[in-house]
């Protein structure tokens, strides 16, 4: 059994909604909860990046060492080594931890994949990964020494292609390749 809906002309339909222009409107606390709901997907939003970028992002204990690993695609834009808001803010959550009680030495160490450099960064003057792997660990140092991290107890060094945690040979290994390392050594290392 079928049952067919009788089809309206839109002519007839077309009076009543000029009628009713203000029927679409909200009511205050209808709109105070959609915004509410809003604000909370935003949140869990965030909150679902952070946990995204904690999985891009690991800490190991060293003997006599603390490293903090970060995916450089968390931090910098591709072909590029100015910082992210993200990576700002990343870098910002542990320049609050180090900042306060920090009196050990911290390195900021830059990688890179193997591939080439892009001309956008030539005519910006970077002609190697070595270079850029050496300006986005300054840019990290500088950004650490803005959020009050001691700067007599900062150094940063790149090191390009050179020492890859993965083999270059697939987007995901080079992807794990662009990293930076912030160590920091305990006291009488």
């Amino acid at each position: 059994m079928t049952i067919q809906r009788a089809k309206r002309p839109l002519i007839a339909v077309l009076p009543l909604v000029a009628m009713f222009p203000l029927a679409a409107c909200v009511s205050q606390s209808t709109y105070d909860a959609l915004q509410a709901q809003n604000q909370q997907l935003q949140a869990q939003n965030q909150q679902l990046q952070s946990e995204v970028s904690a999985a891009r992002a690991q800490t190991a204990r060293l003997q006599g060492a603390i490293k903090y690993t970060v995916n450089s695609d968390l931090l910098f834009r591709s072909g590029s080594w100015e910082m992210s808001p993200q990576g700002q803010q990343i870098i910002a959550k542990m320049a609050s931890q180090l900042a306060s009680t920090q009196q050990n030495p911290l390195v900021v160490n830059g990688y890179t994949d193997n591939a080439p450099i892009g001309a956008a960064l030539k005519k910006r003057g970077v002609t190697s990964n070595l270079d850029l792997s050496q300006k986005r660990a300054e840019a990290v140092m500088r950004y650490l020494i803005s959020q009050g991290v001691r700067s007599d107890l900062l150094s940063a060094k790149g090191y390009g292609e050179a020492d890859p945690v993965a083999p270059n040979t697939t987007p995901a290994g080079r992807a794990q390749n662009r990293r930076v390392e912030i160590t920091l050594a305990s006291q009488g290392s």
